[in-house]
């Protein structure tokens, strides 16, 4: 008989031999056994195929021929995941034997609860990494509680703007309901932001995230896999990318302000810093024909969808 698939667990690895096997170890020690390993690699040149490898025929390993972006190769690894959660997973994060056990009971409690993440604490195990995605009103993005020293009051389970993709777990249908021609993640922000765009989606379909501060885990971060004024970059072009997409109209209206005194003061001074704000700025323009046209087919999703609910 074969066994059912409950959860699937997507990495995207590029030249993480530092992290991997530390992160699959963990992975391996969770205290469930109907969990699926899905690795997409987008070509590594430091070992760590050799590390993924060794694991095998435990993941199924794609290969990627160049680096294709995190959110690319993850959504090659959510086309062929079988499970009913899908719990996206950063190569250099390592979780408690009970992480995801702790995550897939709150789907359990609760219907309308469609993404999940834990307790996200830095290597030294004291300090928070992530307690959830924050989007202020005007419209910045947070990690919750970031860099602040782990607290009981963080000991309380809420709800949240969306998880952190680096240990979030999704359920199936919100993943089904939202994704555009097999785009879970939007291919277009190659990385960073993508999961605040995620969220954004899920909650306007009616979705609710919530924080588990029982599932614990330990972001050890990656700081030399891109440069600062690369992540920057992608940073700043990806936020609008998610605002032109998700932001209504009247919501545009009241972001003006914070625009005016804030992000384009913020935009002029990048310039001069930056040599990729210029090419950014370019590519936000270049590409509001397609976020428009990728916002229209989200309503049209919505309206489909709502229309199955009520009827």
């Amino acid at each position: 008989m074969q066994k059912v698939i409950e959860v699937s667990i997507v990495i995207v690895t590029w030249n993480a031999g530092k992290f991997i096997r530390e992160c699959l170890e963990s992975v391996f020690s969770q205290n469930l056994d109907n969990l699926e390993v899905i690795i997409t690699d987008n070509n590594s040149t430091d070992g760590t195929l050799e590390i993924i490898e060794s694991y095998m025929p435990r993941v199924c390993l794609i290969k990627n021929d160049e680096n294709k972006g995190f959110c690319f190769a993850n959504n090659q690894a959510i086309a062929i995941a079988q499970g009913e959660y899908i719990l996206t997973l950063n190569s250099d994060v390592v979780l408690d034997k009970d992480y995801i056990s702790n995550l897939k009971k709150h789907f359990l409690n609760n219907n309308g609860i469609g993404m999940v993440q834990g307790k996200f604490l830095r290597e030294d195990k004291k300090t928070i990494d992530s307690l959830g995605l924050y989007l202020s009103l005007s419209k910045r993005l947070f990690n919750i509680a970031e860099g602040q020293t782990n607290m009981p009051e963080f000991g309380q389970m809420q709800e949240i703007f969306g998880p952190c993709a680096a240990a979030a777990m999704y359920k199936r249908k919100l993943i089904e309901e939202i994704s555009q021609k097999g785009e879970f993640f939007d291919n277009d922000f190659y990385f960073l932001v993508e999961d605040f765009d995620v969220a954004w989606r899920a909650r306007s379909f009616g979705w609710k995230a919530v924080y588990a501060p029982e599932a614990i885990c330990y972001h050890l971060r990656n700081s030399s896999a891109h440069s600062l004024k690369f992540k920057q970059y992608l940073s700043f072009r990806n936020r609008y990318f998610m605002l032109i997409k998700n932001l209504s109209v009247k919501a545009a209206f009241g972001y003006t302000f914070y625009f005016l005194s804030y992000d384009l003061p913020r935009a002029i001074f990048l310039l001069f810093i930056n040599p990729y704000i210029p090419k950014a700025i370019f590519e936000i323009a270049f590409f509001i024909p397609k976020l428009l046209q990728k916002r229209y087919k989200h309503k049209k999703q919505y309206e489909k969808i709502y229309e199955k609910r009520v009827y």
